[in-house]
């Protein structure tokens, strides 16, 4: 499954419950759970601050198959949103991924992208970071290799904004280098 170009979000609630209980990543006695919205944006109001919600955004490596004329392709811009926060010994992640559109199809269709086990560990590692830091006050540890991407260089071609659907909603890692 190293090269999956089929979103899968069970293996992702595996990876996330293994992180969690086996490797004791928040062991806080707190109850975490993970969940999917495909609508949410990395938008938080007022209110939803006040009940404790914090936004993470990720940008992973993933690998991408076309729904309607089946092509792949692989991208180092995959954009993954998490919302989450812990209120009375219950915490809640909800995570969004964002797609991309095939290049030769342009029918405006975001096919959802699908990742090596890695990629997923290393996406979760990175927001048990952020949760021990905003939920239980840790102070935020540093990657090995400096950088908050995978220690992996991956050469793909140019990121191509008109196809990536979280460039049009505003909210790619597009600029973060």
């Amino acid at each position: 499954m190293s090269r999956s170009t089929v979103w899968t979000p069970g293996f992702w609630l595996e990876i996330f419950d293994e992180l969690l209980y086996n490797d004791n990543q928040l062991d806080y006695g707190d109850e975490w759970c993970l969940n999917f919205n495909y609508t949410q944006t990395d938008e938080v109001s007022k209110e939803q601050r006040k009940r404790g919600w914090k936004v993470y955004s990720h940008c992973a490596y993933g690998n991408f198959q076309c729904g309607a004329c089946r092509k792949t392709w692989p991208s180092a811009r995959v954009v993954l949103l998490f919302r989450y926060r812990l209120r009375n010994g219950r915490g809640t992640v909800i995570m969004r991924p964002f797609g991309q559109a095939c290049r030769r199809c342009q029918d405006g269709e975001f096919d959802l992208p699908g990742f090596a086990q890695k990629e997923v560990e290393h996406a979760l590692l990175r927001l048990f970071s952020k949760i021990r830091k905003n939920c239980y006050r840790e102070k935020e540890e540093e990657s090995g290799d400096g950088s908050s991407t995978s220690s992996t260089t991956v050469w793909t071609k140019p990121h191509e904004k008109s196809l990536c659907e979280a460039c049009l909603l505003g909210i790619c890692c597009q600029e973060d280098d």
